[in-house]
């Protein structure tokens, strides 16, 4: 067995709700999903729908026998035909529209396993580097380079989370806005993981919705190589790229940029608490008192003021 350490490199907070559930590999456990947003639902229109999830619905469409032209990411009448015939074989009505349903059954009808290999595992100790700015997800193997993937990662508005995490669970074919697996980081603030999609055309850009994106056939890859309890470390400004999404924080805030506000005031001998990223009542206490003991307005709210005066930005 080999150990694994992740390393996301991401510029953006986060702001996400989650439940956290320790059992690996099973969808049912999860009694909440993240809010990703799901997928677009594929079906004839007029013009053709076209893009790289039309792509993938042919190649597994033509990986499962439905589909024997050429794969062409254009939903025409032909690839119509195909998804009805696959919706009979596997029960479902057959409409011709791909939706939830329809792209599960399909991607699990089509699911092969990674196999590994001493040609194609890591061999030793593993860990993994995500670049915000290059939207990269690259493992290495014993401090050596072992393969980069594109990733997509969080929106401004919803932005990824920065830290030391764990992969805290694993499952397959959780949804279709999940794509084909889902690795579950314990981030205390909400619930983040790394995952597949049904929207190909986003990796390489900023647009989750907090999550980190993977092409379905590259986390397939990466989830043979992790396991619960693998190290995951996120790191990037916890405001965020600019523009900054927050200039202000209060009680009730949650994510990257509240845990470093924790941090700073932690080592100035304010904060008691856990470094958990939630703005509750002992970080307000330690805030106003930091704000008093410096001649500040006693608002219990940190500003660039603040930021500033704790050095936060030297991190």
């Amino acid at each position: 067995m080999f150990s694994v350490i992740i390393i996301i490199n991401l510029f953006l907070p986060n702001k996400h709700a989650f439940s956290y559930f320790s059992v690996a590999n099973d969808s049912s456990v999860f009694q909440e999903v993240c809010d990703c947003e799901p997928g677009r639902i594929l079906k004839l229109t007029h013009p053709y729908l076209t893009g790289l999830d039309v792509k993938e619905l042919q190649e597994r469409l033509k990986q499962a026998n439905f589909y024997s032209k050429q794969v062409t990411e254009k939903f025409d009448e032909y690839t119509e035909e195909a998804v009805k015939n696959f919706q009979r074989y596997a029960g479902i009505k057959a409409d011709g529209i791909v939706g939830t349903q329809t792209l599960t059954r399909l991607t699990s009808e089509t699911d092969k396993p990674v196999t590994n290999t001493s040609a194609s595992s890591p061999k030793g100790k593993v860990r993994i580097l995500i670049d915000i700015n290059q939207q990269t997800l690259t493992v290495y193997d014993d401090e050596k380079i072992f393969k980069q993937f594109p990733v997509a990662v969080g929106k401004p508005a919803t932005p990824s989370p920065v830290g030391d995490w764990k992969i805290r669970n694993k499952a397959k074919h959780w949804g279709a806005g999940f794509g084909t697996r889902w690795l579950g980081l314990n981030v205390p603030w909400g619930t983040y993981g790394i995952h597949g999609t049904n929207k190909p055309e986003s990796i390489g850009t900023a647009a989750s919705q907090g999550c980190i994106r993977m092409f379905n056939r590259d986390v397939e890859q990466l989830y043979q190589w992790v396991s619960i309890g693998t190290p995951v470390k996120i790191i990037g400004d916890p405001f965020g790229y600019p523009p900054y999404v927050r200039a202000t924080l209060k009680s009730g805030a949650r994510g990257s940029d509240v845990a470093l506000l924790q941090r700073h005031l932690k080592r100035f001998g304010y904060y008691k608490g856990d470094i958990d990223g939630i703005f509750g009542y002992g970080l307000e206490h330690a805030l106003k008192d930091y704000q008093k003991d410096n001649g500040m307005p006693v608002t219990g709210i940190a500003n660039w003021e603040i930021y500033n005066s704790l050095y936060m930005f030297t991190d």
